[in-house]
């Protein structure tokens, strides 16, 4: 398996459980993740995807997106995208 940086957590709600991911490369609905950071490291696959609080399948690199993740993220922490 290989991990490819994709981009960082920018904000994180926590209800919903949502982060806040400023993208460095594209990502669609089911791609595998993985959030890690100082206290950080979380793995998920992609539900749903929201850019600008509109519903979408992918998203592409520049692209603020939100999606929900099953724990909390922080602020800074990177994001990978898990191939392979």
């Amino acid at each position: 398996m290989t991990e490819e940086i994709i981009g960082k957590v920018s904000d994180f709600f926590a209800r919903p459980v949502v982060a806040g991911i400023e993208l460095t490369a594209p990502l669609k609905v089911g791609d595998k993740i993985k959030i890690k950071g100082h206290t950080t490291d979380v793995e998920a696959t992609v539900e749903s995807l929201q850019v600008n609080n509109v519903n979408v399948t992918e998203a592409k690199a520049g692209d603020p997106i939100g999606i929900k993740v099953p724990d909390r993220v922080r602020k800074g922490d990177v994001v990978y995208k898990i191939t392979g």
